[in-house]
């Protein structure tokens, strides 16, 4: 079985998920990607991140959403 792509550990970054071997943040990546940016421009910011890691984070953030609980967000102040 492989290695998990995204991990969370109360030593790094606060235990927020992040993609495993660096301290890129799942929400970090949404963000970026959510404003507009590139999978290539987020890639070139953070030359440790990979394309998989990406799409990794992109997966548990859809993941995450399919729990029974979601709370909404004001869009206007995302």
């Amino acid at each position: 079985m492989s290695e998990p792509m995204i991990v969370s550990d109360p030593k790094v970054m606060m235990g927020k998920p992040v993609v495993a071997g660096t301290r890129i943040t799942v929400d970090l990546i949404l963000e970026k990607l959510g404003s507009g940016e590139s999978i290539e421009a987020v890639l070139e910011s953070h030359p440790r991140l990979t394309r998989e890691g990406v799409l990794a984070a992109l997966r548990y953030a859809a993941q995450a959403l399919r729990a029974e609980v979601v709370y909404p967000v004001n869009a206007r102040s995302a």
